[in-house]
């Protein structure tokens, strides 16, 4: 516990009506969770507006209110109202007080981008265990404290939730912790008060635009965030590690040049840590690096090019936290498989099915891209679009996959609210000449497209990655893709009785 005082010391400018003296115990902007000494941050939404709230958190026990606006009358005697010009910065910094700031004693790595934020991740978290033996991580597919780990519900918690995770990781002997940053987080200040060690940037491509309305503002919201570290670098030192083959990227580093010490990475010449070569095969990749003018040959089981920036990412991250180059090669050579990313899930008859979580344009045309170049008899995708999502990304989509695909499956993605019959039509209308075939159920269109493949096809199941659930408007079922592949596996039709047919 500590003084209301104490927890809203880094307040900017706030109104306050009412004492300071209060004990609090916790803070929260959602009123459920309010309790006995909590704090209640009453914030304006896009869909709800927080202040309705408020007389539920205080008859659950919250005995401060902070919002945006004036102290309301005939509110009870014991209560201490603050007024702020912006409550999710308020939020952020109250949890980060309330928390004891445990990410300043941390090494800590955030991953922003678009693609890759989970591999990058993933693998670098894999890394820092090993050099560190204890290392937290906060994504979309996990949630690890040093202990134990559990699945993860959103990519970025929020900012009472993820104070609490740091403090459990410090507390808990970890040396440094790795987090995705989605777009989201940053804009919802979420990762306001992480003190950050290294800033990775993978690569930006459409997505989010049903949020950010333009990809100048989703690139200027991913930039902020290296901004915000220039400018409060919170007792640290970050730098920033930039794919500059990305033309976004590029732009970053460029703004950030006398403002954040950058490490580059790609394969163009200006970088740091530049990939001389690169050479794939179904077992996994060879790369030869150039890093601080010396060379290094790092050998990898996983595949795609895009992969090949993941991995130099998590180098360049490992080297801005401590753990040097060679240490990191060598630990990547033992790589983890990354759940639902370009995850191998069998092979039968000569057939191979990969399952990837690809579910934008740019990211669906590298795993086709990737798989082709394997040399399959033929590639057949299966993939869909969400519902209540950027819609211009579906004909995109379409034309992604049409390009470097044999043939295509269109089906259901968690299609939420909408229609999922429109969700598809809306992607037949970018296919084009290409060949396609629409299945709306998924389980039966993973089942057409693992039983149509010949020896020597090779299919893509893309779109949901490690998901374990589709999203309906009325319901959510248990629905895995990985599992669905394993079925139909199991069930396609041997030699003979494909004759026969």
């Amino acid at each position: 516990m500590m003084k209301l005082r104490d927890a809203i010391s880094q307040l900017h400018r706030p109104l306050i009506e009412g004492t300071l003296e209060t004990e609090v115990t916790s803070v929260t902007a959602d009123s459920r969770t309010a309790g006995p000494g909590s704090i209640f941050v009453a914030i304006r939404g896009q869909e709800v507006d927080g202040r309705r709230f408020i007389d539920d958190a205080l008859r659950k026990g919250a005995v401060a209110v902070v919002t945006d606006s004036p102290a309301e009358t005939g509110l009870p005697e014991n209560l201490t109202w603050i007024h702020v010009g912006d409550p999710r910065a308020a939020l952020s910094s109250m949890a980060a007080q309330i928390a004891g700031n445990p990410s300043a004693e941390l090494k800590m790595v955030g991953v922003t981008g678009t693609n890759g934020k989970t591999t990058t991740a993933y693998l670098l978290h894999a890394l820092m265990r090993g050099a560190w033996h204890r290392a937290g991580m906060i994504g979309t597919v996990k949630i690890d404290d040093g202990l134990s780990s559990a699945e993860a519900s959103h990519t970025t918690p929020d900012a009472p939730a993820l104070q609490n995770l740091l403090l459990r990781m410090r507390d808990h002997g970890c040396r440094g912790a790795v987090m995705e940053v989605s777009s989201h987080g940053i804009d919802q200040k979420r990762v306001a008060d992480v003190a950050f060690d290294a800033l990775v940037f993978t690569n930006l491509t459409q997505d989010h635009l049903d949020y950010h309305g333009t990809m100048a503002a989703y690139a200027e919201t991913k930039f902020s965030w290296f901004e915000a570290a220039a400018l409060h670098s919170k007792g640290k030192k970050p730098v920033a590690v930039i794919n500059t083959d990305d033309a976004v990227g590029e732009d970053f580093a460029e703004r950030l040049e006398g403002r954040l010490p950058v490490i580059r990475f790609g394969f163009g010449l200006r970088n740091e840590i530049r990939a001389l070569d690169f050479r794939q095969s179904a077992r996994g990749m060879e790369i030869k690096l150039e890093i601080g003018g010396k060379q290094y040959l790092l050998r990898a089981p996983l595949i795609g090019r895009f992969n090949a920036y993941n991995l130099m990412g998590v180098i360049g991250a490992a080297k801005a936290v401590g753990i040097p180059p060679r240490v990191a090669i060598a630990a990547l050579a033992e790589a983890p498989q990354v759940p639902g990313r370009m995850e191998h899930c069998g092979t039968r008859d000569g057939v191979s099915v990969f399952v990837d979580y690809a579910h934008t344009p740019d990211a669906l045309e590298n795993a086709c891209r990737t798989l082709k170049e394997l040399e399959p008899k033929r590639l057949i995708t299966v993939f869909g679009c969400g519902g209540d999502r950027d819609k211009a990304k579906r004909p995109l989509m379409a034309r992604a996959a049409g390009r470097f695909s044999d043939a295509c499956i269109i089906t259901s993605d968690n299609p939420r609210s909408e229609d999922p019959a429109e969700i598809i039509r809306q992607i037949e209308e970018g296919m084009g000449s290409a060949r396609y075939r629409s299945v709306e159920d998924r389980a039966e269109a993973i089942r057409i497209a693992v039983h149509a493949a010949a020896p020597g096809d090779i299919v893509l199941v893309a779109g949901k990655g490690h998901e374990t659930y589709q999203q309906f408007a009325d319901q959510t079922i248990d629905f895995d893709d990985r599992r669905e592949v394993k079925r139909s596996l199991a069930a396609r039709p041997g030699p003979e009785e494909r004759k026969r047919r």
